[in-house]
């Protein structure tokens, strides 16, 4: 099963996240299911995934990760430099999740929010669940 990435489809800033992975997936590893879908919302109850959490999610062999593990396990995956990023796992979780708690905590005021779900040009339509 390829890595399932679950985000939220009314935000901009997880919209243009998943905009950002899919152009450095050359390898097409991730396939993608916003949390509002039938098939996010199946991927959650089936992995018990907390109704409080408010971040992006990885799930990979079968295991959830949320917050900076979920981006970090992610960018070890995309072309270039940014799989360089899996390295700053060595920093504690809670000074990483800190930084992406406030990312997150503030996302819909400074990028926005859309009103639906993007829909995925035919190309790479077939990643989402």
């Amino acid at each position: 099963m390829n890595p399932i990435i679950l985000f939220d489809g009314e935000c901009n800033f997880c919209d243009s996240s998943v905009q950002f992975i899919i152009k450095r997936d050359k390898k097409e590893v991730f396939h993608f299911a916003s949390l509002q879908s039938e098939a996010g919302q199946e991927l959650i109850k089936k992995f018990n995934v907390p109704p409080d959490v408010d971040s992006m999610i990885l799930i990979e062999d079968d295991k959830v990760y949320y917050k900076s593990a979920a981006a970090l396990r992610i960018s070890r995956h995309l072309e270039g430099a940014w799989k360089l990023l899996y390295g700053l796992t060595i920093t504690p979780s809670p000074i990483r999740n800190a930084v992406y708690d406030i990312v997150a905590k503030n996302r819909m005021k400074w990028f926005g929010k859309k009103d639906s779900c993007m829909l995925p040009p035919p190309n790479v339509r077939k990643r989402f669940l």
